[in-house]
Order: C-alpha cells, then structure tokens, then sequence
C-alpha cells in the first residue's frame, strides 16, 4: 500500500488460495515473499481471522456466521482445519526465515493466552491480543494504526482499542501487551510456584472465567494463580511483579460478549489467560503444551 496523488493505491504482488500455505512450510513461503517484495529493516504482522488460543486444529469445533439476534464475534485461522494453523507451525516459520518480528498483533479471539506467548516468545518482542472473544469489527485500525508504525506505542493501541469498544454497540472489549522477554522468568516463576501448590478444584468455578464455553476451556491468569497463592501472599506478590512486567498495558470493559452465553461479567482481568485449571474434553492435550512442561 502506497500514498500516491492524493488516494491510497493497493497493489497486489501474489495470491495464495491453496489450504497447504497452512503448514510451517506454507507460512514460511509467504514470509519469504514478503521479504523480497517489500524489504524493511523491521517487521511486524497482524494476523485477522479466528482464533482459538493454543488448542490444536484438529480439536477446534468450526464456528459458523452467528444467529440472527446475536452479535457477531471473532473466532487463528478459517472455519475449517484445512484452513486453520498450529501456533508451533507458525512459531517455525517465522523461525525459518531467520526474522525476528517487533509485534504480532492478533485481531482474534482468545489469543491473549500464557501458552500462546510461551510458543512466540522467541519469535517476536511483543505480542497485543484479546484473552476473550474480540467483536467481529476487530481492531479498530483507523485509529489505531498511527501507533502501530514508526515508533510503536503499545499504551496507546490498547487505549484506543478500549476507547472504541467501551461505546460499541455492544460495549465489549479486552485488550492487552505482552513482553515476550519476560516469559522465561514468568515460566521460572510459575514452576516454583507449581512445585509447592496444587490447585484445589473445589475453587473452580471461583475463578474467573474468559470464554462461554461449558466446561470453561480459559480463565484469567492472575485469578488463577491467586488461588494457588492463597496462603502465600509474599509468593503472590512476587507473581504480580512479574506479571506486570510481563503484561505492562492492559484494558477491558465491564463486561465481555460471547456467542455461547452473552454478556459476563469481568470482575478481574490481567490481561492474558490460561487453560491449566480447565476440565474441558476440548483442553486435554494442554499438558502437551510447551507452557505445561516448562511450568509443571
């Protein structure tokens, strides 16, 4: 995209149609285009689609246009596994090409995930996503480009992403920035943290809840970790430090939308969510996660 007489002109350099741009490989090839067709000295990607957190494709129930009378939300990938990605395969690509990316901005659902950033740590500095459904008008990107080029200000998207939502028609928005230096010492953190506390499933359905979903397959982080911590304030005021650090910019409205329920209240929200308290069939393979080993 160009400035150019007055008008923005859009040319198209290639197309990619074929569901196997899905594999690492896939991802990887695209990557390598938009190198030689447009070099930079610094890359950001935003990604708009669906999104499902870390669940493997083969566990995603497809989701389809919503019912009349519902809102419309935002489900990484398309409606189909053919067309959805592993976020290991996308992790590799990156790798693959040898860049490092300054942020990946997901325009999609609950993406704001600890087992997500654990997966792109290494592959980009900054990742901004929503830990819950994100309305299908997405990032409001008129207004939020401006901080997303040149000098980044990650206050500012997630201020104007809150802004926009707080007065959307249907006031539904949670957004948050994550540093994905600080991943290996959340990591750290939480094996220790897991080495001397078990979580009493009795506290379950206390934790704040991310999703519409029964069971619940994300809760918030931090709501997490508090029961964990319960009897251990210093332990959980360590895990705050660093859990600041790790998600310094934050936003979300009272309430968040989802297909499955409505309207819920957020009574706390850090920012980012995890699986490791769910009970879903849909989250059985979480202790496969790059996340569960590191932490477990």
């Amino acid at each position: 995209m160009s400035y150019s007489e007055g008008e923005c002109v859009r040319k198209i350099y290639k197309e990619y149609t074929e569901p196997s741009i899905t594999t690492s490989q896939g991802v990887a090839s695209i990557l390598k285009d938009m190198i030689e067709y447009t070099p930079a000295r610094r890359y950001a990607i935003a990604v708009n689609s669906h999104g499902m957190a870390w669940l493997p494709v083969r566990k995603n129930d497809t989701r389809t246009e919503s019912s009349p009378g519902l809102y419309l939300t935002r489900y990484f990938g398309g409606e189909t596994a053919g067309f959805q990605i592993e976020i290991q395969d996308f992790a590799e690509a990156i790798r693959t090409v040898g860049i490092k990316m300054e942020y990946i901005l997901f325009d999609d659902c609950y993406m704001s995930s600890i087992e997500v950033a654990y997966e792109l740590k290494d592959v980009t500095d900054y990742l901004i996503a929503s830990p819950t459904e994100i309305m299908a008008h997405g990032m409001p990107y008129f207004e939020a480009l401006p901080y997303m080029i040149g000098k980044v200000d990650y206050e500012a998207i997630t201020q104007v992403f809150y802004d926009f939502y707080k007065s959307y028609l249907m006031a539904s928005g949670t957004i948050a920035v994550t540093v994905c230096a600080e991943i290996d010492s959340m990591a750290a953190l939480m094996k220790k943290i897991n080495s001397k506390y078990t979580f009493d499933s009795s506290f379950l359905s206390s934790i704040q809840r991310m999703d519409g979903y029964n069971p619940v397959r994300f809760f918030d982080f931090r709501d997490y970790v508090s029961y964990l911590c319960m009897n251990d304030p210093d332990l959980m005021e360590e895990f705050d430090k660093q859990l600041d650090r790790t998600v310094p910019h934050k936003k979300y409205t009272e309430y968040f939308y989802t297909k499955n329920k409505g309207s819920i209240k957020l009574d706390t929200c850090s920012g980012i969510m995890t699986s490791d308290p769910s009970i879903s069939a849909m989250t059985d393979e979480k202790t496969g996660t790059a996340w569960y080993k590191a932490t477990h």
